[in-house]
């Protein structure tokens, strides 16, 4: 196992103005020894490709709690193919329905954590999954 610290790219994409979710997230995963860039609120899907390449990150987390994943997710996901880094990992967390989980593994979501996940369970799952994924 590589010992190369990971760079995740912590996103707050659209119009959505509740970012304490992410903050927490991105201060977890720094403290737990990664590399994080925090790109703010309101982010665009363009903006966060755009940082996720000059950043060189392995993961982009995007928070949504405004109800637009369907459209954000895609969007961000698309936006890091038409740049060449469609294999960067896309995971997220946020308000998001079950019946929706689905639909975002298909299109290349890696993992959606939902309301009371623990930021310990967010670092296990970038331990146990991406990790291996970008070692």
């Amino acid at each position: 196992m590589s010992d190369r610290k990971l760079r995740i790219l912590v996103a707050k994409p659209g119009l959505d103005g509740h970012d304490r979710g992410a903050k927490v997230v991105a201060r977890a995963l720094a403290d737990a020894g990664y590399e994080v860039v925090y790109t703010g609120l309101h982010q665009t899907p363009e903006m966060i490709a755009a940082a996720a390449v000059q950043e060189a990150v392995d993961a982009v987390g995007l928070s949504i709690m405004s109800g637009a994943h369907m459209t954000l997710f895609p969007a961000v996901i698309d936006a890091l193919k038409a740049r060449g880094v469609g294999d960067v990992v896309v995971f997220g967390g946020g308000i998001v329905p079950k019946d929706d989980l689905p639909k975002l593994a298909e299109i290349g979501v890696a993992k959606i954590f939902t309301p009371g996940a623990s930021t310990n369970e967010i670092i296990d799952w970038v331990e146990s999954y991406l990790r291996p994924k970008v070692a």
